[in-house]
């Protein structure tokens, strides 16, 4: 490739990423924008447009949705019915009534971590949270603009990256590529969560005593909050949402809430959905995928693949769905219109598997244009080895798309393949590279622009000027913090 070729084709990828950001942050739909923006710079680079359209693009938005549709659509059914039931009110409130108000910041970010690490999608957690907060800072005397933060804290960091077996998509998506389960390198996932909620905390708690000092308090919105729900549900916020997380925001409201004759649920049918979601994960990654036979999966008909291809959204899938029935089971005189919560459940996995799909066939046009090559060679050059350049390749994305889990599997479409070759090189195990790339996707990712950060603001009723500092905080240093001690630790003992 000529040098004037190569720099043509770099600004065709540049000019196509800067187009797809810009717009999408202005609300427009990435439905649309990744393959416009994706056939911009394939006709920049001189490669044939159509063929990249059908062949390249749907072609890898189509092996997305056949990987991870079954959790988009299970985690947001639960998500839903856990929502409707009353169950992530009463698990919140249970944190709340056992911790107090003396330790308001902890409840606040226990309760989430509870609902989310339990299989609960990220934003039904901000709709029922945030007023549960408000109400806690406000008894509590605590600056209101430290909601956000202490909401991400418990629901966005540690549960999503690195806490080990935790059901989030972003846990789900190194599996087909690395051969892993969700429960790669749990020590190193443990101490990660460690140090992030650890870290979190202590900035929290530091936080709210400087402001104590100087005089600040809660200090209601200008709205009262009434709002919250309807500008949680924009349309801007949504188009943002939907490449964040496994649910449509606009679905929040759909459905029919708990039947009020029935009564709150006791904390043992709240908690029983979380505790099975999580226990039948580990039984079927850890004790019975291990030991059957699934050869037949090497057939043409089956794809041609392997059982650690496939186990991991095997066994998410399976806890999801055993949760979800014992959910209803327990709660049904609280699920007065079972229908209209499913449908509600099932509709909001549309839009952002569609949404991230389209990302990720965006992010194959790219990586298949020659002047990418350039790109992965300067990323794998990148000193401190595989884990470190993974690292980088991974938060880079993450953030530029403001999606981590576009930004993971673009990340491992493109280099997934190169790194377990480095992995058997360095003798690296492909658990540690497992935990190092989802950590990765977890931290940049939280940039202004991203959907979940701009959804959680929404219903918060705050803005970035009051709350983002203390959020970038949390979210962005405290998981560098932990990504950095995991590859240190990884690098010099390996993978446990």
């Amino acid at each position: 490739m000529s040098a004037g070729t190569l720099v043509i084709g770099l600004g065709g990828m540049l000019a196509s990423l800067a187009l797809l950001i810009w717009l999408a942050y202005r609300g427009w739909s990435v439905l649309l924008l990744a393959p416009l923006c994706a056939m911009l710079a394939a006709l920049i680079s001189g490669e044939p447009v159509l063929a990249h359209w059908t062949q390249t693009f749907m072609s890898s938005t189509g092996r997305f949705l056949a990987q991870f549709f079954p959790l988009f659509l299970l985690g947001s059914l639960f998500g839903k019915l856990m929502e409707d039931s009353g169950s992530v009110d009463a698990v919140a409130r249970l944190m709340i009534d056992k911790l107090g108000t003396r330790h308001a910041l902890v409840a606040v970010v226990l309760g989430g971590a509870l609902v989310t690490y339990g299989g609960v999608s990220l934003f039904v957690a901000f709709f029922v949270l945030a007023p549960m907060a408000q109400s806690l800072f406000r008894s509590a005397n605590i600056p209101r603009r430290l909601m956000p933060a202490a909401i991400m804290l418990g629901t966005a960091t540690f549960t999503m990256s690195a806490l080990p077996g935790t059901p989030a998509l972003q846990n789900a998506i190194p599996m087909p590529f690395f051969g892993t389960t969700p429960f790669a390198a749990p020590g190193l996932g443990v101490i990660a969560s460690l140090v992030m909620a650890g870290f979190g905390l202590w900035w929290l708690g530091r936080a709210a005593a400087a402001a104590r000092r100087n005089g600040e308090g809660f200090v209601e919105p200008d709205n009262g909050g009434a709002d919250d729900e309807d500008r949680g549900k924009s349309s801007l916020v949504r188009e943002r949402a939907s490449l964040a997380q496994a649910f449509d925001p606009a679905e929040i409201g759909n459905g029919a809430a708990a039947s009020d004759h029935a009564g709150p649920p006791s904390p043992f049918a709240a908690l029983a959905p979380l505790v099975v979601v999580v226990a039948m994960n580990f039984v079927m990654n850890v004790v019975v995928f291990p030991r059957i036979d699934a050869s037949y999966l090497a057939e043409p008909r089956w794809g041609s693949t392997t059982l650690s291809a496939v186990a991991g959204v095997w066994g998410v899938s399976v806890a999801l769905a055993l949760g979800i029935i014992v959910l209803v089971a327990l709660n049904r005189a609280r699920l007065g219109a079972l229908r209209e919560s499913v449908d509600a459940g099932a509709n909001a996995s549309v839009l952002p598997v569609l949404s991230v799909g389209s990302l990720v066939g965006y992010g194959a046009v790219i990586a298949a244009l020659p002047a990418f090559e350039a790109v992965r060679d300067w990323v794998l050059g990148i000193g401190g080895g595989p884990l470190v350049s993974l690292a980088v390749a991974t938060n880079l994305l993450a953030g530029l798309t403001g999606s981590a889990s576009g930004g993971l599997t673009i990340a491992l479409d493109a280099l997934g393949g190169t790194y377990m070759q480095l992995a058997a090189q360095h003798g690296i195990n492909p658990d540690l590279l497992h935990r190092v790339a989802v950590m990765s996707s977890g931290t940049l990712d939280s940039l202004p622009h991203n959907g979940a950060v701009v959804t959680l603001l929404a219903v918060c009723g705050s803005t970035h000027r009051e709350s983002y500092r203390d959020l970038v905080v949390v979210s962005i240093v405290g998981a560098l913090i932990a990504l950095g001690v995991v590859i240190v630790l990884g690098s010099l003992f390996g993978s446990f």
